[in-house]
């Protein structure tokens, strides 16, 4: 989405999105616990900080980011079958949350049924990254000794069943290569086992940027449709030979059963934040694209990758237990 429509769907919003009007309850008259299943520090740390901060503006009640990280980012849809479905827990919902009784014979939770979907919000850029020394400077140079050398290369991810995880091997079947998995609970250990030469590879949202930029890291690919604003010499996936695009869209979402007004309160509270221009500005820092849809539209979308995640998965023949 060019900024230029960002601009324009900003302007769009009606004007009770600025101030939403408060459930019947009273909601909400305390503190809002926002959990991030990702690191501190990292590209959604930081981005969600910067929405909380948005909508504790509107709402009138601190919004407080809670890190659970680890687990693919599953932990956060975890904690909300055992919170109260009273709109003062919610999670951020990444698309590791649907692939999650997929992947495992053991599912945790049911995403069609256990969860109550409130916002969708954005999509991250992601890219492939490696040491500067690294002798390689493209992706096809990277898939070339990947090819010569089956199962050498070790690349990092922010966890099993992760987008990032899932995209690697679609690479890798897409290009016939093999590689080996090495799951972190985050950006910031990832990066570290990069730079300290325990990994070959970082495979992550955009976090690395200020490190490419600084001439830490060396980026050969961003996995969007399009070359990311601030890298644009840099292909994509696609110019690569590789017919892949991966952004991950996230939402939020509370337990199951939340009262319909709490849910329209949070709704507007967030795609308000979402379209603000100080949230817009964090967004830009990462390269990530506002995705705002209501809680129907969201609900629709849940459904909708559902299926196309299954399909994914089929197609790729992962299973994890």
């Amino acid at each position: 989405m060019s900024m230029n429509v960002t601009r324009r769907a900003l302007a769009a919003l009606p004007l009770g999105l600025a101030a939403p009007a408060f459930a019947q309850s009273g909601f909400p008259n305390a503190p809002i616990r926002l959990i991030c299943p990702w690191g501190a520090g990292g590209t959604t740390d930081v981005q969600m900080r910067a929405l909380a901060d948005q909508v504790s503006r509107r709402i009138g009640q601190p919004v407080v980011v809670e890190n659970r990280a680890g687990a693919g980012g599953v932990l956060g849809a975890q904690a909300l079958l055992s919170a109260r479905p009273d709109g003062y827990t919610i999670s951020q919902i990444p698309i590791s949350v649907f692939r999650q009784p997929l992947l495992n014979s053991r599912a945790l939770f049911d995403p069609l049924t256990d969860f109550t979907y409130i916002s969708h919000i954005s999509g991250y850029l992601f890219g492939t990254v490696v040491r500067p020394d690294a002798p390689w400077n493209s992706m096809q140079d990277l898939v070339a000794y990947a090819r010569a050398n089956p199962g050498k290369l070790t690349y990092g991810t922010p966890g099993v069943g992760s987008s990032l995880h899932l995209t690697m091997e679609l690479i890798a079947q897409r290009a016939g290569i093999e590689w080996v998995h090495v799951p972190f609970r985050g950006y910031a250990e990832n990066a570290q086992a990069l730079l300290g030469r325990q990994i070959d590879i970082v495979a992550d949202s955009s976090g690395w940027a200020p490190a490419v930029m600084d001439g830490q890291m060396k980026l050969l690919a961003t996995w969007g449709a399009e070359r990311a604003k601030r890298f644009p010499n840099t292909p994509t996936l696609k110019e690569s030979g590789i017919d892949v695009v991966s952004a991950s869209p996230y939402g939020l979402a509370g337990p199951k059963g939340m009262d319909p007004a709490v849910v329209r309160t949070l709704d507007q509270a967030f795609r308000a934040a979402t379209m603000d221009p100080r949230h817009i500005e964090i967004l830009d820092r990462y390269d990530m694209a506002p995705m705002p849809m209501n809680t129907d539209e969201y609900t629709s979308f849940v459904r909708r990758t559902m299926d196309e995640e299954r399909a994914l998965i089929q197609r790729l023949g992962l299973r994890l237990s």
